[in-house]
């Protein structure tokens, strides 16, 4: 009887010890994927908008508002599209930053991030971009080999146009809150990164140049999104701002990576009492 009693008792314990020793969950890093239109008007797309100079009194008060609806996310980092060289990843532009500087540059790095962040009392920001070759000179080329891929390739440049189209218009009327947030519905995000998976049929058994260019993005926004799980850690809310066309890619790893947790920017920019 004692021999079963004890023979129970230790059952009882091997089984009740991983439990026990299983340390508590840790929590998730909640991240903000922001995809922006790019204020400065650089011109590195393959169409481009020309964008409303965001450093006249209107669209400064809008950015104030901006930054006043991010902010009750209550970011604990900001990442933003930088190369930096730092073993930590800081972007040290932002340390030299000063309020002034809000009402002479339009660079979307500097009106976003680092307005958040500095109302956000952050010390840092983080430049989290990474090197990737965009080979759509080797697509277009292809793509004039015959007739039908010259139709094709031109279809796809027309829907890429319609978009720049399409937004142009809604800056006579839309607040910058109103634009972000236009640019992270997402329906629209797959809808433009369509436009990705549609280059898949510019290839043959000889090459495939569709898919290397498809393969070299994945790649970059992948590089980008090692860098995000470099820095964050369980319990940080972060909020990453890249131009829109990374916004499928880094949503996806957010979403599929354990331990982290997409946060929709949409929650904050379209409702001002949030």
């Amino acid at each position: 009887m004692i021999r079963s009693l004890a023979v129970s008792l230790l059952t009882l314990v091997a089984f009740a010890a991983p439990a026990l020793a299983s340390p508590p969950a840790e929590p998730p890093i909640q991240v903000m994927v922001l995809g922006a239109y790019h204020f400065g008007n650089p011109g590195h797309d393959i169409h481009n908008t020309k964008v409303d100079d965001v450093t006249t009194p209107r669209r400064q008060a809008e950015m104030a508002e901006v930054a006043t609806r991010l902010a009750r996310f209550k970011p604990t980092r900001i990442a933003l599209e930088a190369q930096v060289d730092t073993s930590d990843l800081t972007y040290a532009k932002y340390r030299a930053f000063k309020p002034a500087d809000l009402g002479k540059s339009r660079d979307e790095r500097v009106q976003i991030g680092f307005r958040v962040a500095r109302g956000a009392g952050l010390a840092d920001v983080y430049g989290i971009d990474a090197d990737g070759d965009f080979p759509y000179d080797k697509v277009q080329a292809f793509a004039e080999r015959s007739a039908a891929g010259k139709a094709r390739f031109a279809a796809l440049d027309q829907q890429v146009g319609d978009t720049v189209r399409e937004f142009n218009p809604l800056q006579k009327t839309q607040s910058v809150a109103a634009l972000l947030a236009w640019h992270n519905e997402p329906a629209r995000i797959r809808t433009m990164h369509s436009f990705y998976n549609a280059l898949l049929a510019f290839g043959d058994t000889a090459s495939q140049p569709g898919a290397e260019l498809d393969a070299a993005w994945y790649l970059r926004n992948a590089r980008i999104f090692a860098k995000l799980i470099q820095i964050a850690k369980p319990g940080d809310r972060v909020i990453v701002v890249f131009g829109a066309g990374h916004a499928y890619w880094l949503r996806h790893f957010v979403e599929t990576t354990p331990g982290f947790e997409l946060v929709e920017p949409d929650r904050y920019l379209l409702d001002a009492k949030k």
